[in-house]
């Protein structure tokens, strides 16, 4: 059964890669025509987006690049800004 929730519930849900990596939190949606478009997720300091933007505060997610959304959204690793963890 799907269980629809309110775009005011996915306010500060943690975001994570269909991979498991802990990719930033949920801060809007941004609605088009009444309709979720994308999603704004912001960086956090443990997060996958804080090393990979390295100064931005975050990235704008297609809706279509959401996978799931329950107690925490689940994004397609192809949402993810390109990184590599040379230090």
């Amino acid at each position: 059964m799907l269980k629809m929730k309110r775009v005011s519930e996915t306010a500060a849900l943690r975001a994570f890669t269909d991979d498991g990596l802990y990719f930033g939190d949920v801060e809007d949606a941004i609605l088009v025509k009444n309709k979720v478009d994308s999603w704004k997720v912001r960086a956090t300091r443990d997060s996958f987006l804080n090393k990979a933007l390295a100064g931005a505060k975050g990235v704008i997610v297609p809706h279509q690049l959401v996978k799931a959304i329950g107690d925490v959204m689940i994004v397609s690793k192809a949402a993810a800004p390109s990184y590599s963890d040379e230090e």
